[in-house]
């Protein structure tokens, strides 16, 4: 089969490979189409992956074939690559917190993604395409999810006010799902001017430039700005954003940290300490996270068409379309058809 797989920092190599062999509890799905997703601009285009590795995990499909001891799956389903299998078994997962399961492997640890003509997926990693629903729309799923688990790491209810920075998929997706939850207001903060747009046609309010925003001195530690918000979804993963955005929060805000980067932030302790301000994290999905995701995607609450860029690509189209993403010249969402 043909495949996308990393060759160093900002390569890609279109190649042949073996359509991989299925072991008990395994299904083979044709890959119809598979978002790219910020994660794979790092992976591919910063070399974070080894070289060899195929990415690519926001996909929908076909079934082909089944292993051993499958029952669930038939070939000729329409399916959408679930969430990743956890242990169970520890206290998070027992919690229902599988994002931060004691035996889950190192973030960017080694897998065959969906950057390929065909998948290999346990049955157990696999959900139904609801009758109805578009693929294109279904394979936005996976980000969803995390937008979802985000929103709900931050606790957002309605009437409350939001500030997104950055609007990227995730952000823009958080956007669009807090329109549906009847927040009061959601602002967001991007300096691409085609982002911008993005943030405005899926339902921001306003969408400012970080220059805007202000940030009081370490010398004001208890001073809330103007306009100060009740949750900041950082979705940048930039250090100087992290800290302007804990800098927006009224007193008892929270900062929930959602998209990942290298450089480490400076926090303010007396600014947190002060206005009792949570600053935490947020990890792939909640347990239920994608069948949330994918029942939002039916309701027609989303702008779908919004969220996602015109066409596919195919996998020759790759490399060229995480540089137009990385460097800001396209915003929504970008499906590859292997």
């Amino acid at each position: 089969m043909r495949a996308a797989r990393t060759a160093g920092p900002g390569r890609l190599e279109v190649t042949e490979v073996d359509v991989p062999a299925l072991d008990d509890g395994d299904v083979l799905v044709a890959v119809e189409l598979c978002g790219v997703c910020g994660s794979d601009l790092h992976m591919v285009l910063e070399g974070w992956a080894p070289p060899g590795r195929i990415e690519g995990h926001e996909w929908v499909g076909r079934v082909v074939a089944v292993g051993e001891g499958v029952e669930r799956w038939s070939v000729g389903d329409a399916v959408v690559g679930g969430p990743t299998e956890r242990c169970g078994t520890c206290r998070p997962c027992r919690a229902g917190r599988p994002a931060i399961c004691e035996a889950r492997g190192a973030a960017g640890s080694a897998y065959d993604g969906a950057f390929a003509a065909y998948k290999r997926s346990p049955a157990s990693e696999l959900l139904a395409l609801p009758d109805g629903l578009d693929p294109r729309a279904a394979a936005l799923a996976e980000p969803l999810a995390v937008a979802l688990h985000a929103i709900g790491n931050g606790q957002v209810v309605a009437g409350q006010r939001v500030l997104v920075l950055g609007a990227g998929p995730i952000g823009a997706l958080a956007i669009a799902a807090m329109r549906t939850m009847g927040v009061a207001e959601v602002v967001c903060v991007e300096p691409g001017p085609v982002r911008r747009e993005l943030a405005l046609a899926v339902g921001a309010d306003r969408v400012l430039g970080p220059d805007d925003l202000e940030v009081p001195s370490i010398a004001e530690p208890d001073r809330i700005v103007d306009g100060a918000v009740d949750v900041v979804l950082e979705c940048s993963g930039k250090a100087a954003a992290m800290e302007a955005g804990l800098a927006q929060l009224g007193r008892a805000g929270t900062l929930v940290l959602v998209g990942a980067g290298i450089e480490p932030p400076r926090f303010d302790p007396n600014r947190i300490l002060l206005n009792e301000l949570v600053v935490t994290g947020a990890f792939t999905y909640d347990e239920g996270g994608f069948e949330a995701a994918l029942e939002l995607l039916a309701s027609g609450q989303l702008p779908v068409d919004a969220l996602l860029e015109p066409g596919e690509v195919g996998l020759d189209g790759l490399l060229d379309a995480m540089r137009d993403l990385a460097a800001g010249r396209i915003a929504g969402k970008v499906l590859v058809r292997p």
